[in-house]
């Protein structure tokens, strides 16, 4: 189907019904503009539009479609061969249509995965029921593209891609959960207790501890190891003051304020502010915290916040022989002798440097017994 010949056909026989493009436009109810694309071989009118429009120009439909008078002897020859030709360009402009449509639906539904992983917070249940609903109309689209393939290459194609953009969808959300320690989008089974919610997913479990509280941190056991007996449990911001993170703080001398002030800022406390200063001659250290110290005890909060920071200040600078930590009611003096002769398992904690294992198993853990810390709590510190 040659529609530049079409073209100069329909605009030859407007002319010599010696009409103007608006009028014969006005006859067949489209726009001047609609005709002179036709004329200038731009656009094929549409399929509805050809019997009124040849009607108008006083010719046959298949005149139209030849683009020029065609005589009675190979009136029927030409007619099978527009008749084909016709059915040919409808399918092309369908299919034609269909992409454009499908490329609509793709772009749509991946644009509402995007704005669902920017809007809904990981743990939001909306978050992945939006994200799978967006994948299935990007699979509308996909599926579109594919109508001309046989069904079992339709099937093939077309479940590669819903698995192919769920594997995706998983590994973006497996590494949002390691890089910034969330709770994953995608969990299957989500157990809630006490003190921490637990969220099953395909590549990890993850453990959210001390959940809505100030010191909420996420543990990702991509091995999936830990349950919810043996998994860390600490009742300050891990990320923030476990030894993974604070061991490398670890100085020889008191007095590099630099590093002793991203110790103590790192430590349980600093979150209510503070200032700090150092004794050179008695090698001491002097913390001097804002807040009153009977507004952070619930559930001994404060004298495990004391006895968590002391060990891991006398564990991990070498020289320092006394703290005091100041509150607007009370002072608190601990020495390094105190916490060596007092602190259970103190020296299994600094064997070979700093033992990680030995820090969480005698210092981390035991902050969650409230027993131990009331009794050793009393031996150390002098009030």
């Amino acid at each position: 189907m040659d529609i530049v010949k079409i073209g100069k056909f329909i605009a030859e026989k407007r002319r010599e019904k010696k009409l103007t493009q608006e009028q014969l436009a006005e006859k067949i109810g489209v726009t001047s503009k609609t005709i002179s694309r036709w004329e200038n071989g731009n656009y094929m009118p549409d399929i509805s539009l050809l019997k009124p429009l040849s009607e108008e120009l006083g010719i046959t439909l298949n005149d139209l479609i030849s683009g020029e008078k065609v005589d009675k002897e190979h009136y029927q020859e030409k007619l099978e061969e527009n008749i084909i030709s016709t059915i040919d360009y409808t399918n092309k402009k369908v299919y034609e249509k269909n992409k454009i449509i499908a490329g609509i639906l793709m772009l749509f539904g991946l644009g509402l995965i995007f704005t669902v992983f920017t809007i809904f917070p990981s743990e939001s249940s909306w978050g992945s029921i939006y994200s799978i609903f967006g994948l299935i109309i990007s699979l509308i689209g996909f599926a579109k593209l594919n109508r001309k393939k046989s069904y079992i290459k339709r099937l093939f194609f077309n479940l590669g891609y819903f698995v192919l953009g769920l594997i995706i969808l998983l590994g973006i959300d497996y590494a949002n959960v390691k890089l910034n320690s969330v709770a994953p989008r995608f969990s299957y089974l989500i157990t809630t207790s006490e003190n921490m919610i637990i969220y099953k997913a395909p590549f990890c479990n993850v453990y959210r501890i001390n959940r809505n509280t100030k010191n909420e941190y996420y543990i990702v056991d991509t091995k999936k190891s830990y349950t919810e007996e043996t998994v860390p449990i600490s009742p300050f911001d891990r990320d923030e003051a476990g030894i993974d993170n604070i061991i490398k703080f670890k100085n020889q001398y008191v007095g590099n304020n630099s590093n002793d002030s991203h110790l103590i800022d790192s430590l349980p406390l600093s979150e209510y502010g503070y200032v700090f200063k150092i004794n050179s001659e008695n090698l001491g250290l002097t913390i001097n915290y804002h807040i009153t110290d009977w507004y952070v005890n619930e559930n001994q909060y404060l004298e495990k916040c004391l006895l968590y920071n002391s060990v891991s200040i006398f564990s991990l600078i070498d020289n320092v022989q006394e703290i005091t930590f100041n509150f607007s009611s009370n002072s608190y003096k601990v020495n390094r002798k105190q916490v060596e002769n007092l602190y259970p398992n103190y020296n299994d904690i600094i064997s070979n440097e700093i033992n990680k294992d030995n820090f969480n198993k005698y210092l981390e853990n035991k902050m969650n017994d409230n027993e131990f810390i009331k009794s050793i709590f009393n031996e150390i510190f002098v009030d």
